[in-house]
């Protein structure tokens, strides 16, 4: 079915290039040109000058080494096997057909050392198709990484363990990115190849200078954040990153040929990317891709022809492969069929020590990296360190406060939009790590400051990216940018197309990243554009997502305490804002500057609480006016501002109960009061916007939903007069 590597050409927008194995000898002899300890260094750490010791050149026939390519790709296969029978559960198609890949990458190209998991200038590995979890796990253990031991292979899918089914963040040293929803791996390393152009940019390749690779199936292809990403990664020409297809022609449901029929070389092709087509179970084959794809001055995508299920004489290529145990009696068969008689869970101590010195490449390269950065300019070296750290610079609060008086001391009505804008103004000239960008809207989100000019193609010094109509694709790259380290992103889209952003919204929620997604354009506010872009559900739903905090300030003051505070924790936010002005809230000098703790009493604690009224953002200014208005008829009413219930839910039991009070409590909110019961008794005493809005000016719009002085100070009269029930 495959001609020969010298046969095939891989093709570039301009016409057909020389053969793979000619164009990859010349960026071999190019590595090997190069001069100088970091350069020798980088070599040996790709294994570019020297085969490991131990380990067969992948063209051998001689026999005369002890452990063949063959025999560190079965390692890989059957440790994936036993950890998926064992646990009755997972997926050993892939690992089994991706073992030659992830040998050659690991073995001789990928640049990393299981001593220092976190060395900056490493080359990030993405598992796109994250159901294949175990050949990554196999291959963090085989190379020596401390937290891969054998027991945890043996716990695979088991509460507590830290081999999930899913390639999870944070539960292994190894794993860049969590992934498993199809198709935001590749998505999220776009956002690590950006972020490593972007810092090498501003630093040098002397101190950044990687790859991200990434495996990627057919699933990952078919879905709509691959076009985005793709389409995005190419139009930026990000050419350090690597992406390879197990073109393996099988799904859940079998033969891709059910479902799809793209020709996936030609679709990279048109998005700007160079592409290879190769045998993925030819080791010479991927070496010379691989070398190749390295020496290319864009994005590169490699095809290879796999087989799911490799070796299992009943499995193989069919779609029985794909996510269920082989089963006793067919792993037997395996064994046999690909020759490793070794019990379940055995690795030979010899091919245990080709793959430990594999493991051991890197370490020359990370040391003399470290060198690099030891002598480099104090001033720079720190800089760079300071930003992989997550650490923020000095006088960020002390700027941030000293804008909370100016906008006390002369304050005005605005739309927390522009407030937004207005605190990114501050931020950005402290922070220079804070890039930001939006989905095609900059001019409505506001997302651009005097700190932050264009970033392109031709200067990735930038601090602005201009998505294109990506939302997806724009949350999954921020997650990888962040991931990476070294950046701390933030991008904007109206509130109501964060449907397009919540899949990968939800995994840096999961994986803990320091993003911040803007949404604008709030509520029913957004008037005439009518309910398919006015918010409703969407400030409930993104507040159900555990470990991600929505921000909806009321003013241009709580915009600052807003933003401060979620670039100084840790995790990802959420920051809403509105079309519309509303009036500034705080206005009492003494309270320009407060301990950010989510809500507090506007104006302070009356003298008698009669009711509570809850609010957030716009509706703050609302719930002012309605106590003023009941204070005439002697109802004592304490409004609490809740710009961030995440942040309020954290505060000791005193503090919640000196704000919330023991008077009966309604809320105001213009959006669906589900959720709102966690403070009020029932969604009945939350006005709010129970149905889909309408197409029509906003005050009427308002109007019709009862959101007026009015028609709340009559609810409020009502519901006490029914003792706050």
């Amino acid at each position: 079915m495959h001609k020969t590597l010298a046969d095939r050409c891989f093709l570039l927008p301009n016409g057909p290039c020389p053969s793979l194995m000619e164009r990859a000898g010349k960026a071999l002899a190019k590595e090997r040109a190069k001069t100088g300890p970091a350069a020798a260094a980088y070599r040996r750490g790709c294994g570019v000058n020297e085969e490991i010791p131990g380990m067969a050149n992948p063209d051998s026939s001689t026999g005369a080494t002890t452990v063949e390519h063959r025999d560190l790709a079965n390692a890989i296969r059957f440790l994936a096997i036993d950890a998926v029978e064992k646990a009755n559960s997972g997926h050993p198609g892939m690992p089994m057909g991706m073992a030659d890949l992830a040998t050659v990458l690991f073995t001789k190209h990928l640049n990393f050392d299981p001593k220092a998991p976190h060395w900056p200038n490493r080359d990030r590995f993405v598992l796109s198709n994250g159901h294949g979890s175990m050949l990554l796990y196999a291959v963090l253990h085989l190379t020596g990484y401390a937290q891969a031991t054998l027991d945890e292979l043996k716990r695979f899918r088991q509460l507590g363990a830290r081999t999930a089914g899913h390639p999870e963040y944070g539960h292994m040293e190894g794993i860049e990115t969590t992934t498993g929803p199809l198709g935001q791996g590749l998505a999220t390393s776009v956002g690590m190849a950006l972020a490593e152009r972007k810092l090498a940019a501003e630093f040098g390749e002397d101190l950044v200078d990687h790859h991200t690779w990434v495996f990627c199936g057919d699933g990952c292809l078919m879905e709509g954040v691959s076009h985005e990403a793709i389409s995005f990664a190419g139009h930026l020409g990000l050419s350090k990153l690597i992406v390879v297809h197990d073109n393996n022609h099988i799904t859940i449901d079998g033969s891709t040929s059910l479902a799809v029929s793209d020709n996936q070389r030609a679709r990279f092709e048109a998005s700007g990317w160079a592409t290879l087509e190769i045998d993925g179970h030819n080791p010479e084959e991927i070496d010379a891709a691989f070398t190749l794809a390295k020496s290319l001055n864009k994005p590169v995508f490699i095809s290879a022809r796999t087989h799911i299920g490799f070796g299992s004489p009943s499995k193989q290529d069919s779609e029985g492969a794909h996510g269920a145990p082989l089963g006793a009696a067919e792993i037997e068969k395996t064994r046999a069929a690909l020759g490793w008689p070794h019990p379940s869970f055995e690795v030979p101590e010899e091919i245990y020590a080709v793959w430990r010195k594999a493991g051991a490449r890197g370490e020359a390269v990370r040391l003399a990296w470290e060198k690099t950065l030891a002598e480099a300019e104090p001033a720079k070296a720190a800089e760079f360190t300071r930003r992989i750290e997550g650490r923020l610079p000095e006088g960020v609060a002390e700027a941030v406060e000293a804008a909370q008086r100016a906008a006390v001391a002369a304050p005005q009505a605005i739309s927390t939009r522009v407030a937004s804008q207005r605190a990114l103004e501050v931020l950005t000239a402290h922070v220079p790590e804070m890039v930001g960008g939006s989905a095609d809207l900059v001019h409505s989100v506001l997302t651009k400051t005097k700190s932050t000019p264009p970033m392109s193609k031709q200067d990735f010094t930038g601090r602005h990216i201009s998505y294109g109509v990506r939302e997806f694709g724009m949350a999954a790259a921020m997650n990888g940018m962040s991931l990476h380290g070294g950046i701390l992103p933030y991008g904007g889209t109206f509130l109501v197309f964060f449907d397009y952003c919540r899949p990968a919204i939800r995994l840096a929620a999961l994986m803990g990243a320091k993003v911040v997604f803007v949404g604008t354009h709030d509520s029913i506010g957004l008037g005439e554009d009518g309910p398919t872009h006015q918010p409703v559900e969407h400030l409930a739903s993104l507040r159900a997502i555990p470990n991600l905090r929505v921000y909806r300030p009321a003013d241009a003051v709580e915009a600052l305490e807003c933003w401060y505070d979620a670039i100084a924790l840790p995790g990802p936010s959420v920051f809403v804002g509105s079309r519309q002005g509303v009036p500034q809230i705080r206005l009492d000098p003494e309270t320009a500057v407060m301990p950010f703790r989510g809500a507090y009493v506007v104006g302070g604690e009356p003298a008698k609480r009669d009711l509570t009224l809850l609010a957030t953002g716009t509706e703050v200014s609302l719930a002012v006016s309605v106590r003023d208005a009941l204070a005439a008829e002697g109802i004592s009413v304490a409004v609490v501002s809740m710009p961030c219930w995440e942040r309020f839910d954290e505060q000791t039991e005193d503090y919640r109960r000196s704000v919330l009070g023991d008077a009966p409590r309604m809320a105001v909110e213009a959006a669906s009061p589900f959720g709102w019961t966690r403070y009020v008794a029932r969604e009945a005493d939350v006005c709010g916007v129970p149905t889909f809005g309408l197409s029509a000016p906003a005050p009427e719009i308002y109007k019709h939903f009862g959101l007026t002085t009015e028609a709340i100070a009559e609810k409020a009269r009502a519901f006490l007069a029914a003792g706050g029930r």
